[in-house]
């Protein structure tokens, strides 16, 4: 899979990054640096230094070496990250010059993977490191940092040493079957396995799926056609992403961008308006769209034209939607004075029993309000369930499930007195939890590792 006596080379800092960094490890670190960089090194010493990167045999440029000494490193090999202030092109030709002198480009998820293989962290923190490197939002990298803090590991590890324990006793009884020595009773047994299994299962019910939180959360914005929905999009995302008319049902697709606010990012969505009677197959397949994306959304924005003379067609189209999470929006809150604003907002609040917002794209009023509004609600969504849990990727999950079926496989053995089946199903849990901190299936860690971007 990897070859952990080369000395490898890759860009660790983001394209967009004024700092290059470029990052080497491995036992040839120190003789491939002495080649390029300016003063020689004796020695790897943990430290910063300034010199002189040879990126051509007539181009030099100033540079810092940062150095991490094995075993002292990320990856528990000798590691140098040149810092340089340049652009793609000279980047280009360092690497270049780099492999010239023997040294190999790294391959997705190669530093990383060294660090577990040189048993620096265990596999379910190497996954975490990932994570952490993709959150889009503070909860999935909560959860994220959780998994690395050693979370998942610490649960498994204290329900397989309670396993290994009572395996022994059981194994001690078959063993001794014949003597008059009872290690462990059958119910006393039983009573252990149940409250092993229930630890394994509040790690389940407590924790999220990674991958219900790799894509961003997203929000869609509904309401009935000219209610002002493609203003408010194109306000919120600070750009012009859906067409403006005054026209009804100008936007027929979804319209979507990425929204960034204080605490999270979602994918900010604007849809076809929403009709009590679509008037042809053109209107009915554009609403379908519009509904199901909605209904699949973690928030929706539900916007009423606050100048409207009527809303009962907005009180049919509401009867349409079912979010979980849904923010009540009064738009073009410009076109009233101050007196008519306060009750056409009261009325539109008793009509809905729902507490609107006042809000105007042309003129702003209320939006930094609704960004508020819309950032608090997804952090309420998801926090509580991250709160006190880890993201668990679906390899961690199946293990964690497979460890709590063999248990109870294993307690319903031992209440039927098969006391050595029961033993097998026990052993099977034990290697199920190890396979959480350390697999050796080369499929699997390749996997996991192809996951990472070149430089991690």
């Amino acid at each position: 899979m990897y070859s952990l006596n080369d000395t490898i080379a890759a860009v660790s800092s983001p394209t967009s990054a004024d700092r290059v960094i470029v990052r080497i490890s491995g036992p040839q670190t120190t003789e491939g640096l002495n080649q390029i960089f300016t003063p020689p090194i004796a020695k790897l010493k943990a430290g910063i230094v300034s010199g002189e990167i040879t990126v051509a045999d007539n181009l030099k440029i100033d540079a810092k070496l940062y150095v991490f000494p094995s075993p002292h490193s990320y990856t528990g090999d000798d590691i140098a990250e040149i810092h340089i202030y340049t652009n793609s092109k000279i980047t280009e030709a360092l690497i270049g010059r780099l492999l010239e002198k023997g040294i190999r480009l790294a391959e997705p998820g190669e530093f990383t993977a060294r660090a577990y293989f040189n048993g620096k962290i265990d596999l379910s923190q190497a996954e975490a490191i990932n994570q952490i490197i993709t959150s889009s939002n503070e909860y999935q990298l909560a959860a994220a940092e959780k998994l690395f803090a050693g979370r998942l590991a610490q649960t498994t590890k204290e329900a397989g040493v309670a396993l290994l324990d009572l395996l022994s006793l059981i194994e001690a009884g078959i063993d001794f079957s014949t003597e008059d020595i009872e290690f462990i009773t059958r119910p006393d047994a039983i009573k252990r396995l149940d409250k092993i299994k229930s630890q394994l299962e509040q790690l389940l019910a407590g924790s999220i799926s990674y991958e219900s939180v790799i894509d961003l959360p997203t929000v869609g914005i509904a309401g009935a056609p000219g209610a002002g929905k493609s203003s408010l999009l194109n306000k919120l995302l600070g750009r012009k992403r859906s067409i403006v008319s005054k026209s009804r049902k100008t936007t027929r697709d979804i319209l979507a961008g990425e929204f960034a606010l204080s605490h999270s990012r979602v994918v900010l969505f604007d849809c076809a308006g929403l009709v009590q009677k679509p008037q042809n197959i053109i209107d009915e397949l554009a609403q379908q769209a519009a509904i199901e994306a909605l209904g699949k959304s973690s928030l929706v924005i539900f916007c009423v034209d606050l100048s409207k003379p009527d809303w009962d067609e907005d009180i049919a189209i509401r009867q349409l939607i079912s979010p979980d999470i849904l923010i009540a929006v009064a738009t073009k809150s410009d076109l009233l004075d101050e007196s008519l604003l306060k009750k056409r907002l009261a009325d539109l609040n008793k009509l809905f029993a729902v507490e609107f917002m006042a809000t105007s794209a042309k003129a702003g009023t209320g939006i930094e309000l609704l960004r508020d509004a819309v950032d608090g609600k997804i952090i309420q969504k998801t926090g509580p369930e991250t709160s006190g849990g880890v993201a668990l990727t679906a390899r961690h999950r199946q293990a964690v499930t497979e460890a709590v079926e063999n248990i109870a496989k294993a307690a319903a053995e031992l209440q039927a007195d098969n006391d050595e089946i029961a033993a097998m199903m026990l052993r099977t849990a034990c290697q199920d939890l190890s396979n959480i901190k350390q697999n050796i299936d080369e499929k699997i860690l390749q996997t996991i590792f192809s996951r990472f971007c070149i430089g991690k």
